[in-house]
């Protein structure tokens, strides 16, 4: 394992809050792989200490040279203004154009990478995604069935090459070049033959009570914050509260939680 890690990015106090989380969660399912955390510097030294208590290796990270019509493009007011969330409501501490910063984990000097965004919990061990090719990634279902057709790039498999990385940055920034929901839909563009994960692999926290159906303790391997975060009261907080304790349980400090005394979602809740 000594040349596969976990990586996540960071790029805001807020994030730093959830990788605590993160890393917690990380370690108590045993895995030996590295526990890597990319900062950009907008995060304060005070904010990523509580990460290096947790056995983080921090990665410092630069944003990608973009150009200045890009930046223009991707930034929150003109990318939101251009497509509104709708679904859900994004916190006022996200920042588009810093999603892209993820790219980067192509430079790491590992054999193997496993990416999760600051935003989720490791529920159970997931070593295994270190074996499963490049690139493999959960689908995006948090409200329909017909949601299995879009990726989510929250959790996915890498193989870091710097040749790959010079080649995602011509595209990236080609003329004229808008990418929708940032890294999430020019991942998938880049990489279009993408090899699903099970949804498992990447919960979203909306399948609560969206498709209530198909949530199942004992199968969650990762669960996944979207939109709304779980350090933040937001409108959501009263029917995610189960979620969020379980959170707050991880960004304490505290044990693995019995999965199967969790409860459940109620059904149409």
């Amino acid at each position: 394992m000594t040349r596969c890690a976990y990586v996540t990015l960071v790029t805001n106090a807020d994030f730093a809050r959830g990788a605590a989380a993160l890393l917690q969660s990380l370690r108590l399912t045993g895995t030996a792989a590295d526990l890597v955390v990319m900062h950009t510097e907008a995060v304060e030294a005070a904010a990523l200490a509580p990460l290096v208590e947790r056995g983080a290796r921090l990665v410092a990270v630069s944003l990608l040279p973009t150009s200045p019509a890009f930046n223009a493009a991707h930034a929150r007011d003109a990318l939101h203004g251009r497509d509104p969330f709708t679904k859900g409501g994004k916190p006022p501490f996200h920042t588009p154009l810093d999603n892209f910063a993820k790219l980067r984990l192509w430079q790491l000097e590992y054999d193997r990478v496993v990416f999760l965004d600051a935003d989720t919990l490791v529920l159970q061990n997931i070593d295994r995604l270190f074996d499963y090719p490049e690139f493999c990634a959960a689908p995006n279902v948090y409200e329909s069935l017909a949601d299995f057709g879009r990726m989510n790039s929250g959790v996915f498999t890498a193989r870091p090459s710097q040749a790959t990385f010079d080649a995602m940055l011509t595209r990236l920034d080609a003329p004229g070049a808008y990418w929708r929901r940032t890294d999430q839909t020019f991942l998938q563009d880049y990489f279009s033959d993408w090899h699903g994960l099970p949804v498992y692999d990447n919960m979203l926290q909306y399948v609560w009570f969206s498709l209530p159906e198909l949530w199942d303790w004992s199968r969650i391997r990762v669960l996944h914050f979207q939109y709304e975060k779980p350090w933040t009261e937001h409108a959501k907080s009263d029917r995610l509260r189960p979620l969020i304790d379980l959170w707050r349980g991880y960004e304490a400090g505290a044990p693995a939680p019995d999965l199967s005394a969790l409860p459940g979602p109620a059904t149409g809740a």
